[in-house]
């Protein structure tokens, strides 16, 4: 009796294990969200991660949508850090059936940022996201 017991709770743990492992190692789908990070946090009692805010803006003077998510990995945490008030380009992977709360508050899990050079301003039209010196002196000599 006491080993069917505990063959079967040990069948039981080696499931779950599987799942999680099938879970973390799946993306239900990856993509790109451009914006401004807005807030990163590492949160967690025991398990932390970094949580944060993306504002995506549309077209300019509307309002911003914010794009909630995670991130495990501590080099992409710096990453994301270190571009704070510049727009940014989040790549994520969207993981759906994590058990618990230990893996993050969100789905959406980011994996890698790049700094976006060009703000687009409508269909086919951008403009950069930094001044250079030449057209800095340009736009303020006197005419």
């Amino acid at each position: 009796m006491f080993k069917r017991v505990v063959i079967a709770l040990a069948v039981l743990v080696g499931v779950l294990l599987l799942y999680t492992w099938a879970a973390t190692s799946w993306s239900y789908s990856t993509g790109e969200r451009a914006g401004w990070v807005q807030k990163l946090s590492n949160k967690g009692w025991i398990c932390k991660t970094w949580e944060g805010e993306l504002a995506l803006v549309s077209l300019p003077g509307s309002a911003p949508e914010k794009f909630a998510f995670t991130i495990w990995d501590d080099s992409v945490a710096e990453q994301v850090t270190k571009a704070m008030g510049k727009r940014v380009s989040l790549h994520y992977e969207q993981k759906v059936g994590l058990p618990g709360s230990c893996f993050g508050e969100t789905r959406y899990y980011v994996t890698g940022v790049a700094i976006s050079e060009d703000i687009p301003i409508a269909t086919g039209v951008v403009a950069p996201a930094q001044i250079g010196s030449s057209a800095a002196s340009a736009a303020s000599a006197p005419r």
